[in-house]
């Protein structure tokens, strides 16, 4: 059980979030709605292990290309964790 006020190691040398997605990690992309600020301050806050939270291109079928976002973490269980609350924290303040 995690205690209060307990030290993530990964934190204190900054290797939590990385630069590059590994194969092995598991993702999710999505269409970014809120701010990079808002997805990767829930991730330090509600997670422990390692992530990737950056840019993914998709083909459409017009034969264009577009971007969305993608979160990918080591441990397949911290995915399913963020999974479930993507939507209640991926909200735009404004209406379109």
């Amino acid at each position: 059980m995690r205690q209060a006020f307990e030290v993530n190691p990964l934190n204190v040398f900054g290797m939590r979030r990385i630069e590059h997605c590994p194969p092995h990690f598991e993702s999710i992309t999505f269409d970014l709605r809120a701010s990079e600020k808002t997805i990767t301050d829930w991730i330090h806050e509600h997670l422990r292990g390692r992530f990737y939270f950056g840019d993914y291109f998709v083909s459409t079928e017009a034969g264009s290309v577009a971007m969305c976002k993608c979160a990918a973490f080591e441990e397949p269980s911290e995915l399913s964790y963020f999974g479930l609350f993507l939507d209640t924290i991926n909200q735009s303040n404004y209406e379109f």
